[in-house]
């Protein structure tokens, strides 16, 4: 059995109890190198085979699952945060199908809800955006058309954008095209990590306060109002609105 795991954000007690079971009691693992906290899989089996995935090609890491798989082991293919997330795990899924073994997805907390925890802010707030668009700026990787910060930012939605720090002065030259200039925008290196570090500003500012802190890869760009302090209260604790549990008083 293949077991794909989300390992969480960076801290390493942000993993699942299940995933973490499984890590400890694999006979194999192969983690997705720096992004993933090598404390996560520190109670593994004296006798486990380690992989750092950042130096192999798609058909190494199928090879090694294969191997294992003949030999009757249980391989634990450690990802950051949720794999489901710019995770490229559907196609390590789909070869593991078309070789007939069984694998199972124990998913993970993501670096943008570990973000949202280190902000302490809250992604939906009535009265100012009930969507939240997780996306990224086209790099060497395409994006669609459709998909452009541009098109995306029509909205002005609650934006999460990954992989996308190290462009982040043409980022915010896209974001202008819908938001104000004194969009509230957050830059989280590394969540939930010891070294994590929150930069704040917004649209006009914010890539000056980037390149001020030196960060260039390893973060996500939040934008949005959710950012600011002004938000209508939640209709779920109001006390003057029934629903099935309680009635208006």
């Amino acid at each position: 059995m293949v077991y794909f795991i989300g390992a969480g954000p960076g801290d390493p007690e942000l993993i699942t109890v299940k995933g973490k079971k499984i890590i400890d009691t694999a006979d194999v693992i192969i983690y997705a190198g720096s992004l993933v906290n090598k404390d996560v899989f520190k109670d593994s089996k004296p006798d486990a085979i380690v992989y750092n995935s950042a130096s192999m090609t798609l058909e190494q890491v199928i090879e090694v699952m294969k191997k294992a798989e003949a030999e009757g082991k249980v391989t634990a293919r450690i990802h950051t945060g949720d794999p489901s997330i710019f995770g490229a795990i559907r196609e390590q899924m789909d070869a593991l199908e078309r070789l007939g073994i069984e694998y199972c997805n124990i998913p993970g907390v993501s670096s943008f809800l570990a973000v949202a925890s280190s902000l302490k802010k809250e992604y939906t707030l009535p009265g100012v955006t009930q969507t939240v668009i997780l996306t990224r700026i086209e790099g060497r990787t395409p994006v669609p058309k459709k998909e452009s910060i541009k098109n995306l930012a029509t909205h002005n939605a609650t934006m999460i954008i990954f992989l996308s720090v190290g462009q982040i002065e043409q980022l915010v030259q896209e974001l202008y095209e819908s938001y104000r200039e004194d969009t509230p925008v957050a830059v989280v290196y590394k969540a939930s990590w010891t070294d994590e570090l929150i930069v704040k500003g917004t649209l006009s500012d914010i890539a000056i306060k980037v390149k001020e802190a030196g960060i260039k890869k390893t973060a996500l760009v939040v934008v949005g109002d959710f950012l600011g302090n002004e938000y209508q209260l939640s209709k779920l604790y109001d006390k003057s609105f029934s629903h099935e549990f309680r009635s208006a008083e």
